[in-house]
């Protein structure tokens, strides 16, 4: 049975730093890639970060320069370093295992399995 399990989240103060890790338990679908989106309240989702099994990253424009998506344990996990947080960066965080013939930004619909979310929540 597949599953995709998020952890890390919490609160912080602006400028600190938080690491999502995620795990994707996969018995039937053959995924080329991982992926971060978020949402915040009244919000409607978006892709953050995702890595294909090759190890290209691709970012959404605002997250450039302070978060870093990785993976590990042989494409199982991906990692979302995020730092320098910003209030802007508040939201529920979802990992997804995704499948397409092209590398290029997160995009839900070519995402076929996602976790329940963590929330990071960045106040002063």
């Amino acid at each position: 049975e597949e599953d995709v399990v998020e952890s890390g989240g919490g609160s912080v103060q602006p400028g600190g730093s938080l690491r999502l890790s995620c795990t994707a338990t996969l018995t039937y679908y053959t995924k080329n890639s991982m992926a971060w989106f978020r949402q915040a309240p009244g919000k409607e989702r978006e892709g953050v970060a995702s890595i294909y099994d090759s190890g290209k990253a691709f970012y959404t424009d605002s997250v450039k320069g302070r978060f870093t998506i990785s993976q590990g344990n042989g494409g199982k996990t991906a990692y979302l370093d995020m730092a320098n947080l910003k209030p802007e960066d508040t939201g529920r965080y979802y990992c997804a295992v995704c499948w397409s013939m092209l590398a290029g930004p997160p995009r839900a619909g070519i995402c076929k399995y996602w976790g329940q979310g963590t929330q990071v929540t960045v106040s002063s």
